[in-house]
């Protein structure tokens, strides 16, 4: 059994929980049990653990991340066939995020060595006169991150990388479901340097410890990425301290008639079934101009059809199974509501236990589900729109705000739509390597409007959210 880290040292505490795989049901692995009198003791050893971060000099932190992203971009493959294992991810898409993992650790180092503040022109004030003004960011001391399962390595990184920048202490919280990656990332970084009073890494379920985490005053910063749903409870437990929220969505992607129709029903099959589509910015909404609806319709279909399903360990899998039987089962019945609504299904949606072939609807509407919510799996559905107002309204009809796509050689209508699309990220494309909604790079601000969520990640300004601003005066 895995030994999860708290106190400052490895400990099976608790009942032990079966790590399986998504693909077989095997075990992979046992992690432990932890519970609310677990949490309150590991908070009690971070709340010591972010003084002696506060005290470590930048430089140091630095080395601590920089050491950890050469010890992964060393071995890629094992990371990415443990990610495989627990996650289901392809392992050619697993291997992808420990190399993903190896920037953001690298890009967090960078940010620790360069966190600074700025002159106040105090000067400008009534009784300013004389005096000398500036800022400080200082650390905001025990931050918790709470991580999901579709990039159980990666977001980890993105959570544990600015709050080691900014001289903070960590209770990390990994998906019950895929806790393996982040337990290997937190020995990676005590045998990197970080001391061991500052990271807590803490196995079990997530309600009795979500609770109990958000809700002590010692934790003055919470980082989550999950589902809008336990955004809100988290919000209502947390009381008075930082939040950043990564929440779900339902991306659109608007395709004009310009368009270079083929490249973009290449792009869009692969960034509707990434992971198995279980992406917070996986595509999900696709608008086609009404003269070009039929053919691109044929285009996309063709492209799903290249897909193939199966084994994730396989090098030729493009969708594996999704993280849960009981999700393949989910999204198989949306799209049969959907259907039964009045959408034509074109292809896919065929499942065998927890794969689920690429599936493509056309006329889906307002108040079917895989328009409304988050499908969180392989699939995307078509609708028609006549003008670019339209198309906006389309993209915008809904409670989510993450990221969009759009598709067009107009550069005067790139301009109006990246100002009338609601999404934290617009891209336009397709380019070279990508440009639809599922495009991030690791450096970039990331985080979504209205209910995808609160704050940004990306390290440069994650470590912003993670450390508290102070004002300096002298007084000559």
């Amino acid at each position: 059994m895995q030994p999860l880290f708290s106190r400052g040292d490895w400990r099976p505490p608790g009942e032990p929980s079966e790590v399986t795989s998504p693909y077989d049901g095997s075990v992979l692995d046992t992690v432990p049990t932890a519970d609310a009198a677990e949490v309150d003791a590991a908070l009690a050893t971070l709340t010591e653990g972010a003084k002696a971060m506060r005290a470590m000099s930048p430089r140091d932190r630095a080395q601590i991340l920089d050491a950890a992203s050469d010890r992964i971009a060393a071995h890629p493959r094992e990371w990415g066939e443990r990610i495989c294992a627990e996650g289901g991810k392809p392992i050619t898409e697993a291997v992808g995020e420990a190399k993903r993992a190896v920037e953001t650790l690298r890009l967090s180092a960078i940010e620790a060595e360069r966190l600074g503040g700025e002159v106040v022109p105090i000067g400008a004030a009534p009784n300013g006169a004389g005096k000398l003004a500036f800022t400080r960011r200082v650390p905001c001391g025990v931050v918790a991150a709470i991580t999901p399962f579709n990039f159980p390595l990666n977001l980890v990184c993105h959570k544990l990388g600015p709050a080691i920048a900014a001289g903070n202490a960590v209770l990390l919280k990994p998906a019950g479901v895929t806790p393996l990656s982040a337990l290997a990332l937190t020995r990676l970084l005590l045998e990197c340097g970080l001391p061991a009073e500052a990271i807590a890494c803490l196995t079990g379920p997530g309600g009795e410890l979500g609770e109990a985490i958000c809700g002590d005053p010692r934790v003055r910063k919470i980082t989550f990425t999950g589902s809008d749903a336990v955004g809100e409870q988290i919000i209502k437990a947390a009381g008075v301290k930082k939040v950043t929220l990564e929440l779900g969505s339902n991306c659109p992607a608007v395709v004009f008639a310009d368009a270079d129709l083929p490249a973009t029903a290449t792009l869009l099959a692969k960034q509707a079934t990434a992971n198995a589509g279980q992406v917070c910015i996986s595509l999900q909404r696709v608008l086609v101009e009404r003269s070009v609806h039929a053919e691109f319709r044929d285009l996309l279909a063709e492209a799903f059809a290249d897909l193939s399903t199966g084994n994730p360990a396989e090098e030729d899998t493009d969708v594996g199974p999704l993280i849960r039987r009981s999700d393949a089962e989910r999204v198989e019945q949306w799209l049969n509501d959907a259907v039964d609504a009045g959408a034509t299904r074109v292809c896919g949606g065929e499942r065998n236990g927890s794969l689920l072939t690429p599936a493509l609807l056309d006329g889906v509407e307002p108040g079917m589900k895989v328009w409304d919510e988050e499908l969180f799996g392989p699939a995307c559905g078509l609708r028609r729109f006549e003008t670019e107002e339209e198309a906006a309204a389309m993209a915008n009809a809904t409670r989510y705000g993450l990221a969009a796509g759009v598709y067009t050689t107009d550069l005067a209508r790139m301009v109006r739509l990246s100002e009338s699309i609601d999404a934290g990220v617009v891209n336009f494309g397709p380019g070279p390597g990508g440009g639809g909604p599922q495009y991030r790079a690791d450096l970039m601000p990331y985080g979504g409007l209205g209910a995808s969520g609160l704050g940004k990640e990306g390290p440069r300004y994650a470590v912003e959210e993670m450390t508290e601003e102070k004002c300096v005066v002298i007084h000559p």
